[in-house]
């Protein structure tokens, strides 16, 4: 007899996850997988926190979308639910790692799957010096922010602020401005995934900043160093034909075309 594993169903709270919880249970109650699989039922925002919340396992990811668009998720397929699963092809995403001083120079860390938004917290506009590593990449950049973006990350926030949409084995990290006042043409820059980019409020008490990874906000920060993960990686499934790179390819087609 083959050894039974466990696998893990979470959803969301709303109606319509709940409701496809009870199916998905039912379907799989007395079916094996020989990988221990967490089955994540939510929207995009659902995927994210639950990654998170498991980010030290080593367990794969399958997505079923109950919300909008769900970029990170699956179609719930009730006929070919298990079919699906069984023949699923695994990505590996690396996140972002966050590490914020504040103005009281307390440090706080977070990681982040799809990008690090710094953002103003005033009516004023911020003011903010931009490295990577010892280079400088902006001396002074005074806008509503800056956004740093994973590939996986690159068609959300980051394509809204006319960021680049990033092949997910690019091996690189968009750092794009939100509304840039000065310089206004300034339309940011892509680097390699082995980049430290170090972002300095150049002016933190009368120009506060929040950092935020993904939907954890720090607020008031006075530095923030962003770098991609060396240790943690998420495995996530995707049904054979919509692959993360499928989506990501159908974005950057409607871009060209829009």
């Amino acid at each position: 007899m083959p050894k039974k594993i466990k696998k893990i169903i979470v959803s969301d709270n709303n109606k319509k996850s709940l409701m496809i919880k009870y199916q998905v249970y039912k379907i799989l109650k007395k079916k094996d997988f020989k990988k221990n699989i967490i089955i994540v039922i939510g929207g995009d925002g659902f995927m994210l926190e639950t990654l998170k919340k498991y980010k030290d396992s080593k367990k794969l990811f399958y997505g079923i979308n109950s919300g909008d668009y769900g970029f990170l998720m699956n179609k719930f397929s009730k006929k070919n639910l298990y079919k699906n699963l069984l023949k699923a092809k695994q990505v590996s995403i690396s996140p972002l790692e966050m590490v914020v001083k504040n103005k009281k120079n307390k440090i706080k860390k977070s990681i982040a799957i799809n990008e690090v938004s710094i953002l103003r917290q005033s009516r004023q506009a911020a003011n903010l010096l931009i490295k990577n590593k010892s280079k400088i990449l902006m001396k002074r950049l005074v806008s509503d922010g800056v956004l740093v973006s994973t590939p996986a990350g690159s068609t959300a926030y980051n394509l809204s602020v006319n960021g680049p949409i990033l092949g997910l084995n690019s091996k690189k990290i968009s750092i794009a401005p939100i509304s840039a006042f000065r310089p206004r043409r300034w339309i940011g820059k892509i680097v390699s995934d082995k980049s430290k980019i170090i972002i300095k409020n150049l002016n933190p008490f009368k120009r506060p900043v929040s950092a935020v990874a993904d939907n954890v906000e720090i607020r008031n920060a006075k530095s923030i160093i962003v770098q991609i993960s060396k240790k943690k990686k998420f495995n996530l499934l995707y049904d054979k034909n919509s692959s993360l790179q499928k989506k990501i390819k159908l974005e950057q087609l409607r871009k060209e075309i829009n």
